[in-house]
């Protein structure tokens, strides 16, 4: 299994939210190069990177940032928020990033998500995000009536070959990944799954590996020091 430290990007600073909610954006590091680095220390192959204000806008915000943290490291990258035209895919595949996240687009556009699996082929990740099971889009500020196993399914014919899913009522909160949402994503569809949102401690780390997961992203638990990336990257190594 792959883990993915996160660095989410909001008005230029690196920060961390509770269960999706813009209001209780923290910021938990002075400078997201070095945060890199650090990943780099731990021994990380993979990156995922966000454009928070980008997700709720629609639009790219911080992508400039973005691209040169990305490219200050030897790190693969991914990226998610606010991309919802080939343009912006391109931007980013053209500047470094090695496979790019569509989420609201899923929901919203799949003539686009078609067109761009067509074009990028496993440069396109899909984000599931959803709050009860129910997807929601806009930086999570959208909710739709879409339930995210049908909406991985729909992904999964289209050609989609990676899925992040985020359970956001558990993003942010330290409670440990929705075990049961991902087990029951795992049995329906064929894609690779990421799984994001509620990773706390190691043990949550080999829960994830019994899921038979592909990857999973760190956010706040590395940050709060209640995960030793390194340590949980030799732990998911020895599985995936």
């Amino acid at each position: 299994m792959i883990i993915l430290p996160a660095i989410d990007i909001k008005d230029g600073n690196c920060v961390r939210l509770f269960k999706g909610d813009y209001s209780t954006a923290s910021k938990v590091a002075d400078d997201p190069y070095q945060v890199a680095l650090s990943f780099i220390e731990a021994g990380a192959e993979w990156m995922h990177m966000v454009d928070l204000d980008g997700a709720k806008d629609g639009k790219r915000i911080n992508s400039e940032l973005i691209t040169d943290v990305a490219n200050s490291t030897e790190l693969k990258v991914e990226v998610g928020g606010g991309i919802r035209d080939m343009e912006t895919i391109e931007y980013y595949l053209e500047h470094g990033i090695d496979r790019v996240i569509l989420g609201s687009a899923a929901v919203k556009d799949q003539g686009f998500v078609i067109d761009a699996v067509n074009n990028f082929d496993d440069k396109i990740v899909v984000g599931i995000d959803a709050k009860n099971g129910i997807v929601c889009a806009d930086g999570w500020t959208d909710k739709s009536e879409l339930n995210y196993i049908d909406l991985a399914k729909q992904m999964e014919q289209i050609g989609v070959k990676t899925i992040v899913f985020t359970d956001i009522n558990q993003d942010g909160t330290l409670a440990g990944p929705n075990l049961k949402q991902l087990d029951d994503l795992m049995h329906n569809v064929s894609c690779d799954i990421i799984a994001s949102g509620g990773v706390s401690n190691l043990k949550d780390i080999l829960n994830l590996t019994e899921l038979n997961v592909c990857g999973a992203i760190t956010g706040k638990a590395v940050y709060t020091g209640s995960l030793d990336l390194a340590q949980a990257i030799k732990v998911a190594g020895r599985v995936y």
